[in-house]
């Protein structure tokens, strides 16, 4: 996967896929879980080489989804029960996302698939571990909406019980990536013509 268009093919499926899961409305008559943190992973695997401006676009698609979806409630986006000054520690957070799924695509190696998958999954877990960190941790210091007084004990709390269910949510979509990555590779290398021995 390393032409542009390939890339772009990339980027508006992941794009299409995190707004469709982030809103309100689909969530409403679809149940499917969120598939932001497995979408900034996998796109800093995929799209590595346009950071610069693909993780700000897929910034601004993450909180145009909020928006929409708060709006959708008849709710004001800055009293919504999640959006507090923490809210800004989600850019920190995806980019660590992001970053885990770049060191991922680093340690990629079509010929060892081992290590791949390796890199994939260590890469994938230190990205969650850390981005609960931003995105937990905010919430819970700078919200409104955590009773007082907060203590450590009670981050610690919080941030444990809530890190599996997204580690699991973020590996199943990975894990999905990589379902079509590896078919999409036994197509093409089925589809390039064989050379014949002579």
């Amino acid at each position: 996967m390393n032409t542009n268009t390939q890339r772009a093919v990339v980027l508006v499926l992941l794009l299409s896929l995190m707004a469709a899961t982030r809103s309100y409305l689909f969530y409403h008559f679809a149940p499917v879980p969120d598939a932001s943190w497995g979408v900034f992973f996998i796109a800093g695997f995929y799209l590595r080489n346009w950071t610069k401006w693909a993780f700000p676009l897929f910034m601004a698609v993450a909180v145009g989804a909020d928006y929409f979806s708060i709006a959708a409630q008849g709710i004001d986006f800055w009293s919504h029960y999640c959006v507090s000054p923490g809210y800004w520690f989600l850019v920190p957070a995806y980019l660590a996302l992001w970053l885990g799924g770049s060191f991922a695509r680093r340690a990629y190696s079509e010929a060892n698939p081992g290590k791949s998958l390796a890199a994939v999954a260590g890469g994938l877990v230190a990205s969650v571990v850390v981005c609960q960190l931003f995105a937990q941790g905010s919430f819970y210091w700078l919200s409104d909406s955590v009773p007082q007084p907060a203590t450590v004990a009670g981050w610690w709390k919080n941030y444990t019980d809530w890190l599996l269910p997204y580690l699991r949510t973020a590996a199943i979509y990975t894990g999905l990536a990589v379902i079509a990555h590896v078919g999409v590779q036994q197509v093409a290398r089925l589809a390039k013509p064989q050379r014949r021995s002579v």
